[in-house]
Formats: C-alpha cells, structure tokens, sequence
C-alpha cells in the first residue's frame, strides 16, 4: 500500500531535516540530505515494514544517518569548515539567538565546534542519542551496529566533547572539585 507521500513528508521533514543539519552543520548540505533521505525512502518504500508507532520516523532518521555516513566514507575525510570565521553564515542559529549574552552565543558556536570535530560515527552517535533523544538500543538499529558499540562511542564521544570545552569550565564546575567550603552561621 502507497503512502500518502506529501502527509508523510510533511509529518517528518522537520525532524529530518534537524537530524540532517546537526549531522552535517550546513544548511545546504543538510537540505541536500533531507531530499537524498525522502527520496531513498520513496524507492525503499516496499521493503519498509512498520513494526510500532513511531517506526516512520526512526526508518528516515537511519537512512538520513546512513547516508550522511556514506557520504562521509566517500570524501574519506569530513568538511570541518562550517564553523570557520568567513563561513559562520553556513551554521543554523536558533530563534532568538541574537537576544542571547555573549558567553552563551560563544558557547553554542563551542558545542557545535566540538560536535563537527567528532569522527561521523561518534558525531552520529550523539546526534541520535543525546540531542535527539533516541534510545540506545534505536539507535544502535539505526546504525547498523550493537547496542554496545553505541554506548562505546558515546563514552569515548562525550569523552572528546568534554576534553574539546574544558576551556569553559568554571573552577567551581570541575567535575572532581570538592565542595565550596561555606561559612556556617552560629559556628563561626
């Protein structure tokens, strides 16, 4: 049975699509690649066999990702130059971003930064588990891999990500720090 394709698109193009360019970090690249999936699923469309509710959209999020992963083993090495200087146009700002402070804009441009330099498998990782919220074990069916791979390179990931913004910390956020010592009233 044929789908509605325009109801389908239009029930998941927005989650592919953010899928797409948390993938990639361009908006061009991520249009591209919300296209390449919808019409990927179009040709796959009778090999496709939902088994639960929500099974449309973790098939188009496993073919946006293996397609971003295809795509990256092909160029053999990854294009880091969305978040360069000349190239900031290139990186989606989220509403109301310009109203932000400055340390939380510069944080933002940190996270994405640290998220590019991860290798695409790691990258897909965290996109799936930690931004889009999918579990370990979605997200392992999505990749291709075990479960336990995906809990590797999100360890190893997340590992990457905190050693890239250690330069934000805090001394009073050090993960190891021991507690702040506080004046007690009456026992002074």
């Amino acid at each position: 049975m044929e789908p509605d394709w325009d109801a389908l698109v239009r029930r998941h193009a927005d989650t592919v699509h953010r899928v797409a360019l948390r993938l990639t970090g361009d908006r061009e690249e991520a249009a591209d690649l919300t296209q390449d999936t919808f019409v990927r699923a179009f040709t796959a469309w009778d090999r496709f066999a939902p088994e639960h509710e929500g099974a449309e959209a973790a098939w188009l999020r496993r073919i946006a990702t293996n397609l971003f992963l295809d795509g990256a083993r092909r160029r053999a090495r990854i294009r880091f130059d969305a978040l360069l200087p000349d190239r900031a146009d290139r990186v989606e700002e989220p509403a109301g971003a310009a109203d932000l402070p400055l340390h939380e804009r510069t944080l933002e441009a940190d996270v994405l930064a640290a998220l590019h330099a991860l290798s695409p498998p790691f990258r897909a990782a965290v996109v799936l588990c930690d931004i889009e919220g999918v579990s370990h074990d979605e997200a392992a069916e999505t990749l291709g891999v075990r479960v336990g791979t995906v809990r590797t390179r999100l360890h190893r990931a997340r590992g990457q990500l905190r050693d890239a913004l250690a330069h934000r910390r805090t001394p009073t956020r050090r993960r190891w720090a021991a507690p702040l010592a506080m004046p007690m009233p009456g026992l002074t």
